[in-house]
């Protein structure tokens, strides 16, 4: 593990992590726009559709900043106005967890974050439908844990520098110790690798046409 942490420390030292200026993702203090992140966020392109819908939750949902505000949204069935999204899957989703918050007492972003410090609520949550450790560890970085969600984007940086064992547990482990290696937060590195791969897809994407 350390040596695959090695190799992907040094190359993403070569393409200037360690100095360049650094962005992380946001820190919520609004469970709805939290949760709306956390759900849409897989397959979607984050700055054209997640970003717009969880800014418009911030401006027109500024009340439901706390569980017990959605579960209004949630019973009158008007999930699907509140996310701006007709996908059942992802809708389902949002209802699962605000249900789940609420049976849990997490009312809070404060309360959802130390919930998430403690192993048997991550595998409460965990059992969630759709929830996989990627979701959990996303909404780590969204509630300010030092943490790295392992998505496409982290599996394609490591398979560059030659590291193929793709489990999650193994990549987040490697990626988190790079980050140590580099003297960035986990949370820094996490976004570093986001926002580089994303950019190199949409480059590949223009130039397929």
């Amino acid at each position: 593990m350390l040596l695959a942490a090695r190799l992907v420390a040094d190359y993403a030292r070569e393409l200037g992590a360690d100095t360049e200026r650094q962005e992380t993702r946001p820190v919520y203090d609004h469970m709805g726009a939290l949760l709306a992140d956390s759900v849409l966020q897989a397959g979607l392109n984050y700055k054209s559709v997640v970003r717009p819908r969880v800014e418009a939750i911030l401006a027109q949902f500024p009340q439901c900043d706390r569980t017990s505000e959605l579960l209004p949204v949630v019973s009158d069935g008007q999930a699907a106005t509140f996310l701006n999204w007709t996908h059942p899957e992802k809708i389902g989703r949002f209802e699962s967890l605000v249900r789940f918050l609420d049976c849990n007492s997490i009312e809070t972003v404060s309360d959802l974050r130390e919930g998430l410090n403690h192993p048997r609520f991550v595998e409460l949550l965990r059992n969630v439908r759709g929830v996989g450790p990627k979701t959990v560890d996303y909404m780590g970085c969204l509630v300010g844990l030092d943490s790295v969600a392992v998505d496409r984007h982290v599996r394609t940086f490591a398979k560059r520098v030659g590291v193929l064992n793709d489990d999650y547990d193994f990549l987040r482990s490697v990626f988190c110790c790079a980050a140590d290696l580099l003297s960035l937060s986990r949370r820094q590195f996490d976004a570093w690798v986001w926002r580089r791969e994303s950019s190199l897809s949409s480059h590949q994407i223009e130039f397929s046409f």
